[in-house]
């Protein structure tokens, strides 16, 4: 009677989930009718010999086994069922988990107290192995090969780990790695860049923003330039850094310079003008119009060295008026000092001043040396644009040792693309006869265009272009 009433709850218990199966997974319409479920006699298999019942395992009576009728040949296969406790496992790649890592032994089960791999859910949500009868002993499904046949999970042959990506970076060229980057400690790279050298004369550089607070005097007038107390001078430290400082040696390629000038004066050309100026070139601005640091500003942030023009008087003054707070002969000299600090404080970040007219003013030594000297005492320089052929500026400048340099070129003596086209050939030519020489032109669109066609075709002459305070350094040793 006990075999007899479990196998009555057994049936029962069978019927009950394959109605509920069929129900909720066969996707048949429900009013078609139900399969029923009957009991066959099963053939006599002995149990294997190493295979025990578990104490509190189900025990079948002899002779007897779970069957299912035929499924219809026009409704689909139905998944096939686990036996309980088991588990159906994709392959790593078909659930985007990473690769197993391969059981240890040959064929053997993982330890119970192994850690699971990434990806897969925590043993602790699994039924402890010990309640799970083993698969030899586990009633066969229906339609199914009894599953003490089927390999345990264990047994399977572990996935062939993926090979590693590629390093595309690898790939590249060694010269291209090692001129684009260099490895740091950490592995990661950085960018190297090109020596400050080549990149001073030949590429942008970005100059040193300012003003410099150690470089600036607050006067009445507004900032004024000065040396700083552990010696540095604006001349030095807003200058466009080069090597080509010195006088060229032996085998050295010789240096030209070319100031841009016109900028910031009454009637001068629009903002604009200076774009696609080769960086080396320096520029000078005035002390009239509106905005003028942002100019000086966007300037250096181009590469441009800056000096500032400054009025001073022209022979037939007032009828050729070179603009507000000109120096003037008529003056005394603390007036002109006066007028110079009021033209000085316009903006910050110049290297030095240049003349705006002066014919009459700079061959005047009396009005001129407390010019020069106040320029010497902010360690600033002079450069003359060479408009003055009787300038007292070289004489003077020799007695304070003043850094001091004037045009040898008059670039744009003659407003025509022939006349800058020999201007420039003969500031060529004096610089390879002198080591150095220094232009200056007016800041006008075809100047500029012609400048930059022209300086892409120095380095093939043995000729270097760099900014003016480089070559009145180079100039002063020769």
């Amino acid at each position: 009677m006990k075999a007899l009433a479990v196998a009555a709850g057994i049936v029962f218990w069978t019927l009950v989930l394959g109605i509920t199966w069929l129900a909720l997974f066969s996707g048949a319409d429900p009013e078609e009718p139900v399969a029923v479920l009957q009991i066959e006699p099963a053939p006599e298999v002995p149990p294997p010999e190493a295979a025990k019942p578990p104490s509190d395992g189900m025990v079948f009576p002899p002779g007897f086994a779970i069957t299912g009728p035929a499924a219809p040949q026009e409704t689909p296969a139905a998944p096939p069922m686990l036996p309980p406790g088991a588990t159906l496992t994709p392959a790593p790649d078909e659930i985007g988990v990473p690769d197993l890592p391969e059981t240890p032994g040959d064929g053997a089960p993982p330890a119970a107290d192994a850690a699971p791999p990434a990806g897969m859910p925590p043993t602790a949500d699994m039924p402890p192995a010990a309640e799970m009868p083993p698969a030899s002993e586990a009633p066969p499904a229906m339609d199914m090969p009894p599953a003490a046949e089927m390999p345990p999970a264990a047994d399977a042959p572990p996935e062939a780990v993926a090979p590693p990506m590629p390093d595309r970076r690898s790939e590249a060229s060694e010269p291209e790695q090692s001129a684009t980057a260099t490895p740091d400690a950490t592995g990661s790279q950085t960018a190297t860049p090109a020596s400050t050298e080549a990149q001073a004369d030949t590429g942008t550089v970005t100059l040193i923003p300012v003003p410099v607070a150690e470089l600036v005097e607050e006067s009445q007038y507004g900032p004024l330039p000065k040396i700083a107390p552990d010696g540095r001078r604006p001349a030095e430290v807003y200058a466009r850094p080069s090597r080509y400082g010195a006088r060229a040696g032996s085998g050295e390629p010789a240096r030209v310079a070319v100031l841009v000038n016109g900028l910031g004066l009454p009637g001068g050309p629009p903002d604009g003008v200076l774009k696609g100026l080769p960086a080396p070139v320096s520029v000078a601005y005035g002390p009239y119009g509106r905005d003028l640091q942002d100019l000086v500003t966007k300037a250096r942030a181009a590469g441009h060295e800056v000096l500032l023009q400054i009025p001073l008087e022209p022979n037939d003054y007032p009828n050729e008026d070179p603009g507000p707070h000109t120096l003037l002969t008529t003056l005394p000299n603390n007036e002109n000092i006066k007028r110079l600090q009021w033209l000085m404080s316009r903006y910050t970040g110049y290297v030095g001043v240049t003349n705006h007219m002066g014919a009459k003013f700079e061959a005047t030594k009396e009005s001129f040396l407390p010019v020069l000297e106040e320029l010497k005492k902010r360690g600033l320089i002079y450069f003359d644009d060479g408009t003055v052929q009787s300038s007292a500026a070289a004489q003077i400048a020799s007695v304070l040792d003043l850094d001091y340099s004037a045009a040898n070129v008059q670039i744009a003596a003659k407003p025509s693309s022939a006349g800058i086209a020999k201007a420039l050939a003969e500031l060529e030519d004096m610089a390879l006869e002198r080591g150095a020489a220094i232009g200056v032109a007016k800041a006008k669109p075809e100047t500029v265009r012609q400048l930059a066609e022209w300086a892409g075709k120095l380095d093939a002459k043995g000729i270097v272009l760099v900014p003016v305070s480089a070559a009145v350094r180079s100039q002063r040793q020769s």
